[in-house]
């Protein structure tokens, strides 16, 4: 049986003036080695992490997740609301007991950070946690219950009943936010309670060769004297200018699995096109914000193509294996998008995907004529509901292929790990 899946696959040429959006350990600006030559490039950590920030004036509060280490002090803090009788060290030590039962997750106290902290820290996890709004609250409401107005060990000894401790881990493995379902989660010590990530995001490549350049700058002394000359302060930032070619694959089958998974088995649409939506307007428009205040590199994408596809992610990235030179009155995004609009149907007409996938572009200036002819021209508003509507049709039931076998088999279930390693998303 051939199951009807959806993929998303979402391709934007972006210009950056000089900026420093993603810095290594030295401050100068990440890159990469592509066909040969040296390219700008910035992570697709960084520009999750943009997404994920993006998510905060797009959608409530509610359906986000909140990634931390103080784990503890974030569920002691819904404790005491809902129970203001108890002490904040109670509050935590039942929030401890808590996420140790529901998250198999070891935490313990780290050292004060200052001499003059007058209370003790929180108990902290070894790494970063992602759970959602809705999980913190369920978790809270158990917290309560079994601790019975502030007795750890009340607590201690509800938990130890099946049913309960069943509860709390399932309630973790329920009500996943948005940024969950979309990033994945990876829990350490319980590998039964990650989450796949439904996005996948590559790193943003610059479509020509780049060079590296260094700003010396310099601070005066406003309480300087005629007499005192010179500088304050003096020092370089690194920099570079570069256009900027970024993809990002979404697996709107797997999103609608983590969405829906272990408490809505009808998993309707709505929630899963407006993730799809958020999502989409989110990694378009975001911008990671290194020395941003330095450079004010406040651009948004020159053009956005999006494809709607029934069988697997396909990335254009190969179009500029060969560095895009600069055009006869200068730039590289003409000369981008003339590659682009020059690759996307040789190579969709080889692979047999011409008739296939929905396509709609988004483009601003005379530099992006070239890629009318890939798709149907839309603003972004008219970009969000046409996409939205695709892909909540595409996903009730009567012309649904959706379920875990068509999530599986998509290519973007990789990825849950990122949580536990340092990830920036």
């Amino acid at each position: 049986m051939t199951l009807n899946r959806t993929i998303l696959d979402i391709h934007i040429l972006q210009t950056l003036p000089p900026s420093n959006l993603n810095r290594d350990d030295t401050g100068t600006p990440k890159s990469a080695t592509y066909g040969g030559v040296r390219r700008s490039r910035v992570s697709s950590q960084a520009w999750k992490r943009a997404t994920r920030t993006a998510f905060a004036g797009l959608l409530d509060s509610s359906e986000l997740g909140i990634r931390t280490k103080k784990v503890v002090e974030v569920l002691a803090g819904r404790v005491l609301a809902l129970d203001p009788s108890m002490t904040r060290v109670v509050a935590q030590s039942l929030a401890a007991e808590t996420i140790t039962t529901a998250t198999g997750s070891k935490v313990a106290v780290p050292g004060r950070k200052s001499k003059q902290d007058v209370e003790d820290p929180a108990a902290e996890s070894t790494y970063l946690m992602f759970l959602s709004d809705r999980q913190y609250d369920g978790l809270a409401a158990m917290t309560v219950e079994g601790g019975k107005g502030g007795d750890v060990k009340a607590l201690k000894d509800y938990f130890k009943e099946k049913e309960n401790k069943a509860r709390a881990k399932q309630l973790v493995l329920t009500e996943h936010s948005v940024d969950i379902a979309l990033f994945g989660r990876m829990v350490a010590d319980s590998t039964d309670l990650n989450v796949d990530a439904a996005a996948q995001v590559a790193h943003a490549l610059s479509v020509h060769a780049v060079e590296v350049e260094s700003d010396y700058y310099t601070a005066v002394d406003d309480k300087n004297t005629d007499a005192e000359t010179g500088a304050g302060m003096i020092g370089t930032v690194d920099f570079n200018s570069a256009t900027l070619y970024r993809y990002a694959a979404l697996d709107v089958n797997r999103l609608q699995e983590n969405l829906g998974a272990g408490h809505d088995d009808a998993r309707p649409a709505e929630p899963t096109r407006r993730a799809v939506t958020a999502f989409l307007e989110g990694f378009i428009t975001s911008l990671p914000t290194g020395k941003i205040n330095t450079f004010g590199n406040q651009t948004l994408p020159a053009a956005v193509i999006v494809k709607l596809r029934s069988r697997r992610p396909v990335s254009y990235v190969a179009a500029f294996e060969e560095p895009v030179g600069v055009g006869e009155e200068g730039g590289f995004l003409r000369g981008s998008c003339q590659r682009l609009a020059a690759f996307v149907p040789d190579l969709e007409r080889s692979f047999g995907l011409a008739d296939g996938p929905e396509g709609w572009i988004l483009r601003v200036g005379k530099e992006t004529e070239a890629l009318g002819t890939l798709g149907k021209s839309v603003s972004l508003p008219e970009l969000l509901d046409s996409v939205g509507e695709a892909v909540a049709a595409r996903l009730r039931p009567e012309g649904s292929g959706t379920g875990s076998a068509a999530a599986v088999d998509s290519g973007v279930t990789e990825g849950g790990s990122d949580i536990a390693s340092g990830s920036g998303a």
